[in-house]
């Protein structure tokens, strides 16, 4: 099973409470027309008479049939009340305003006041979502500079010490020699739990006494993964609230100090949100933004809530790298961002490959 496969089957309350929306708003004002009220040429032929060669692949084939349905499919007319509708459901889902209100008006253009049916209206918004984040699906950069210092920050929970660990795999797999520096030196737990996926990495683990300052751990690391000849090293840091202003302030003196050792870093910052926040997410963006630099972003914990469309509403406001994306706690659950798939699974709609 591909990864986007599990997404959609694990994505099942954004999708869940999206299609049941979709269905009820469909089906308030909807008409099940007969065969004799289509035009000739909106009637889609049975299997028993198929018209269409079903080998044909080309581009125009979904635009052909796009807005045709089989008789007895309930269907709606796209008009103001429909699409007001369907922004307060995508609300709901934590796309924002101005995103809900972006996907539903593209959306509706060339197609205002023609009637669709519940699937018809999935892949459209779909394929509106997709757009928006077809731009900000790219893979963290690898730069030839060693060690390349990689800066995984975040709230208390997102996530970081387990998308560390992931990373650390899928790098190590791919022939990179990699360290991980156990910054979060005011937590023990936090410590034995990255060891913990240091082993099942196979990737070396960076420690400090508890207590100690982590911008010293982290310039300790930089000099040891140099002398190591580590491709990339990871440094996860304590779980901070954007509202404390003395944690925050610590994770400036962090960028600080490694720029003391090496000014360009570090290369890459990445931001690791937790799905279930919702839209206290942008708010994390905006914090982070100013203090640490980010320049990705990877979100967890998709397959636990009904707020995945957050993930639009990020992309539609900042515009920043969306790395990867986790949907469970296995070494394998976190994979690069695919926007079509994510859109599919999302929606609840078409077939993902």
């Amino acid at each position: 099973m591909s990864f986007f496969k599990k997404l959609k089957n694990r994505l099942t309350r954004s999708s869940d409470k999206l299609g049941d929306g979709l269905d009820a708003i469909v089906e308030e004002a909807a008409e099940a027309p007969t065969t004799h009220e289509l035009p000739q040429e909106d009637v889609i032929p049975t299997e028993q008479s198929p018209a269409v060669n079903t080998a044909d692949t080309g581009p125009g084939l979904m635009s052909r049939v796009l807005g045709r349905g089989a008789p007895g499919v309930a269907r709606r007319e796209l008009d103001d009340d429909m699409l007001e509708q369907l922004e307060e459901l995508l609300i709901s889902a934590d796309m924002g305003v101005d995103t809900a209100l972006r996907v539903t008006a593209n959306m509706a253009e060339g197609r205002f006041g023609k009637k669709l049916s519940t699937q018809e209206i999935k892949d459209l918004l779909a394929q509106e979502v997709a757009r928006v984040m077809e731009p900000v699906a790219r893979p963290m950069p690898l730069y030839t500079k060693k060690p390349q210092v990689v800066l995984v920050v975040g709230v208390n929970g997102a996530g970081k010490t387990t998308t560390i660990g992931k990373l650390a795999s899928q790098f190590r797999a791919a022939g990179k020699k990699v360290v991980i520096a156990a910054g979060d030196t005011f937590r023990a737990a936090a410590v034995e739990q990255l060891q913990v996926w240091g082993e099942r990495a196979d990737v070396p683990v960076l420690t400090a006494p508890e207590g100690s300052d982590p911008a010293s751990l982290a310039f300790d690391a930089m000099v040891q993964a140099e002398a190591d000849g580590a491709d990339l090293l990871l440094i996860d840091t304590a779980g901070r609230l954007q509202n404390r202003q003395d944690l925050m302030e610590e994770l400036s003196k962090i960028v600080r100090v490694i720029r003391k050792k090496d000014e360009t870093a570090p290369h890459n910052t990445l931001l690791v949100l937790d799905a279930t926040t919702g839209q206290n997410a942008l708010n994390q963006v905006e914090t982070f933004q100013k203090l640490a630099d980010v320049t990705g972003l990877v979100m967890t914990k998709l397959d636990g809530t009904a707020r995945g469309g957050v993930l639009v509403a990020l992309a539609d406001k900042f515009g920043l790298p969306i790395h990867a994306i986790g949907v469970g706690e296995q070494i394998d659950d976190l994979d690069a961002f695919d926007p079509e798939d994510f859109a599919k699974a999302l929606m609840g709609a078409g077939d993902i490959e």
